[in-house]
């Protein structure tokens, strides 16, 4: 058994990063040139591959589950980032997918790596506000918490402090590797690849929450990206959205 503490070497959830850009785009914008590289871990409480993606109604009433980003090297500004890492657990509401009920999810909370010097926790929150989903739900929360990673095998179990647990493995392809998907609609940068999986547990005890899962979705990325990537899909996602608006608006006269 191998285990690593915030794997030197390499989640949520998305669940998605829509919002997060889209917030962005009508925000004043933060001129501080970032860029992270490492590794994505993510699993929800749908059934693999997860139906949010595609912007489909969730296996089970709702959609619950995280991403968390572990980051072997980055930078925000002068500030670095190596070896940290940050997460985001978020659930929607019934019968709602996770993208048609953004701004309205049940809660949305933030996990900072409790690593992290002062400057590197503002640093994290300020990425975290960029690529994960603050403006998801008004029922937000951030916590500094100790996360981790254990590889054994072909599982990896990853834990946010007291609160949450997951551990997964990818699934084969039907000619043999690991299943990819690519570039699914609801993708942001992080999310353009990633190798589709299944949990063999999921659990998480915050935000009046009592989550036990088994055989669900789970997905695990490489990326690297940075703030002119992240501008650049904020305003493209905010013209696709502008768009829609004008088309249903012409449906509805």
């Amino acid at each position: 058994m191998k285990t690593m503490s915030l794997f030197p070497c390499a989640l949520v959830a998305g669940l998605l990063c829509v919002g997060a850009s889209l917030r962005a785009a009508n925000e004043p914008e933060d001129k501080t040139p970032w860029k992270i590289t490492g590794q994505l871990e993510e699993a929800c409480s749908c059934d693999a591959a997860c139906p949010c993606w595609f912007n489909s109604k969730p296996t089970k009433m709702t959609c619950g589950g995280g991403q968390v980003l572990f980051i072997q090297k980055g930078n925000y500004g002068k500030v670095k980032l190596d070896g940290l890492a940050i997460a985001a657990i978020g659930q929607s509401p019934e019968g709602q997918t996770m993208m048609e009920s953004f701004g309205n999810w049940n809660f949305s909370y933030n996990y900072i790596d409790e690593k992290a010097t002062p400057e590197q926790r503002k640093a994290l929150e300020a990425i975290a506000a960029k690529v994960l989903t603050p403006g998801a739900s008004k029922k937000t929360e951030t916590r500094y918490v100790p996360i981790t990673r254990k590889l054994e095998g072909k599982d990896h179990e990853i834990t946010l402090g007291q609160y949450g647990t997951f551990r997964g493995h990818l699934v084969e392809g039907g000619m043999g590797s690991a299943s990819k998907i690519v570039n699914p609609p609801g993708a942001d940068p992080i999310h353009h690849e990633y190798a589709q999986g299944r949990t063999s547990k999921m659990t998480y005890t915050d935000a009046n929450q009592n989550w036990a899962w088994e055989n669900s979705n789970y997905m695990f990325g490489t990326f690297t990206v940075d703030d002119v990537q992240y501008e650049k899909f904020a305003a493209g996602l905010a013209q696709k959205i502008a768009h829609m608006k004008d088309a249903k608006a012409l449906e509805n006269k």
